[in-house]
């Protein structure tokens, strides 16, 4: 029986993920990285480059991140790809969030631990603190989302990292010490929510440094 040599299909090539789906850290990095090329460049002063950073970050789909690099050159002539040169995990928001609460009472948070995706702090006359210094990063993105209600709660990062923040202080205080971090690898803490009568503070630890992250990290792992 003599089989007909069907003739082989083209394979189309990858295109830009569709606008409709769902943004990766991947993504928003690229983008950032075409942000603080641009404010280095001169095209983009430091506020209009703090406030399209923090859009990146609240970003759902690729089709929010596009148009806030529409007016602005590629590196290069071509966007940049993130390199996992960390060893961060693929998709790092991913798992469920911890969760620290502090009513009449008071929760910490330090030492070496691996640093999930997402951190949900709560203090109702009571206080939270978070201490980042000598945690290890298992992705870029880390989001704190911090609530304060009659207490406090302080975020504490290394030196070297990047960290941003939005949020709102009614009758009390909501205030991130913005880092940029040189190396564009480093890891990046979002801190986002709002204090009432209270306190949300994060800032970096004079002195502490991430060094080496990505021996520390796959030690950690066990790789």
């Amino acid at each position: 029986m003599v089989l007909e040599k069907q003739p082989q299909q083209p394979v189309a090539p990858a295109g830009p993920a569709p606008a409709g789906i769902r943004a990766s850290d991947a993504d928003r990095d690229r983008i950032a990285d075409i942000l603080r090329e641009a404010m280095a460049e001169g095209r983009l002063t430091a506020e209009e480059h703090a406030e399209r950073v923090d859009l990146v970050y609240r970003a759902k789909t690729v089709g929010e991140l596009e148009p806030l690099v529409q007016d602005l050159p590629a590196s290069g002539g071509t966007a940049r790809q993130s390199s996992p040169a960390y060893g961060y995990g693929a998709e790092g928001a991913a798992g469920p969030a911890e969760n620290l609460v502090a009513v009449f009472s008071s929760s910490t948070r330090r030492g070496r631990w691996r640093v999930g995706g997402r951190t949900n702090a709560f203090a109702l006359f009571g206080s939270v603190e978070i201490d980042l210094t000598e945690a290890l990063f298992g992705q870029r993105l880390t989001v704190v989302n911090a609530t304060s209600i009659f207490g406090s709660v302080e975020i504490k990062v290394p030196e070297n990292i990047s960290l941003r923040g939005s949020g709102t202080g009614i009758f009390g205080n909501f205030e991130v010490d913005t880092l940029e971090s040189a190396d564009p690898e480093a890891p990046v803490v979002v801190v986002n929510g709002y204090s009432v009568f209270g306190n949300v503070e994060a800032k970096p630890k004079r002195g502490k440094l991430i060094t080496n992250l990505h021996r520390q990290l796959r030690k950690h792992l066990g790789h």
